[in-house]
């Protein structure tokens, strides 16, 4: 699995390491709590690949089902979260845009789950801002 457009990058110790193979097919910023929960961060970033195009090239995640239709994967050494797949888009993969190598290379095009948001953070980029999801259509 290798081309022109090979996008890489992984967890903080480099225990895995991941490669896509084209471009993604979106990206943004997801404030939902769970995100945060499990990031420990106030809204966590992420861009999205087709499943086919994705791949872990080196060790191997654990993963967490943090819902019944979502799974994440993280790295068991320094617990890096990587990745968020769901059934509600079985052919997508979801990766935490600050593990890739180049993370301002694809910045975020929208905000996600605004509804969750923590009262104290801001959002000033100017960026489109959806309640729930950028599929709902329900901006802020």
């Amino acid at each position: 699995m290798q081309s022109n457009t090979d996008i890489e990058g992984g967890c903080f110790c480099g225990a895995v390491r991941y490669r896509a193979i084209s471009a993604p097919i979106g990206s943004m910023v997801c404030h939902c709590q769970t995100c945060r929960q499990v990031s420990g961060a106030p809204a966590v970033p992420w861009v999205t690949f087709m499943k086919g195009h994705f791949a872990f090239v080196t060790g191997q995640p654990e993963t967490l089902h943090s819902s019944q239709n979502v799974v994440r994967t993280f790295c068991s050494n320094c617990g890096t979260p990587l990745s968020y797949t769901s059934t509600a888009f079985p052919d997508e993969v979801d990766i935490t845009t600050c593990t890739l190598d180049e993370p301002n290379a694809y910045p975020p095009t929208h905000h996600s789950w605004t509804s969750h948001r923590l009262s104290w953070t801001r959002i000033d980029d100017g960026l489109p801002r959806y309640i729930r999801s950028k599929q709902d259509g329900e901006e802020e």
